[in-house]
């Protein structure tokens, strides 16, 4: 049996990071995994710089086990970066943390190795039973014809939606306050908080059923 491992938003979390892959390491007792990173690495947090290159790190030894998608975080610091956003809208959403990881830089001076890293996300993992995003999806449209604005920042109509996606779409964004994931039909949500003081959640799946089989958090 092969396990999937989600992981919601660490927003520089890194120690919540480092024990919440402990417990996915010791809950799959050596068997094949994969683990699928929801977004929002940056920003907020202390240690951006350290989430990444762990990150980084893990793909480098692990390959395509390891697939990370982008995050609306990721995507404001790309704008900043290239000049299309304005940094006053990226520090208003915790890019000056992100920054002051990375030793108090400005973003032209960003390592090219964690800005590449950054291009190069993907924007969605389709395993056949389980479409994970950073954000949701568009309930108006078709899986096959989303679009980058709703996956990395889309709120309602999605998360009141009630209608069969033909997948579960396991996502983040959206900060549960409670601690708890957000699993109802159609939809789970592991964004809980990690920065505001809830864990770090891994939503554990296999390829018998599309909900989880169990949620591993780290404080």
């Amino acid at each position: 049996m092969s396990l999937t491992y989600a992981i919601g938003d660490i927003h520089g979390s890194l120690d919540k990071l480092e024990r919440l892959m402990l417990q996915c390491e010791q809950d799959a007792s050596g068997q094949p995994a994969t683990f699928v990173f929801l977004g929002d690495y940056i920003d907020r947090g202390p240690q951006s710089f350290g989430v990444i290159a762990y990150l980084i790190a893990m793909q480098s030894r692990f390959g395509d086990r390891v697939i990370a998608l982008k995050g609306n975080h990721e995507a404001m610091a790309l704008g900043a970066i290239d000049g299309e956003t304005p940094l006053r809208l990226w520090f208003m959403q915790g890019g000056d943390e992100t920054l002051e990881s990375y030793g108090g830089v400005g973003p032209a001076e960003l390592p090219q190795e964690h800005v590449a890293w950054m291009r190069s996300l993907r924007l969605t993992h389709d395993d056949g039973l389980r479409l994970f995003v950073h954000a949701g999806i568009d309930p108006q449209k078709p899986l096959a014809a989303q679009v980058e604005s709703a996956l990395l920042w889309i709120r309602e109509p999605f998360l009141s939606h009630t209608g069969d996606y033909g997948r579960l779409i396991v996502h983040g964004h959206t900060p549960q306050l409670t601690g708890a994931p957000d699993l109802r039909s159609n939809r789970l949500d592991i964004d809980t908080a990690a920065v505001f003081g809830g864990p770090l959640t891994a939503a554990v799946f296999d390829d018998t059923q599309a909900p989880p089989l169990r949620i591993l958090q780290a404080w």
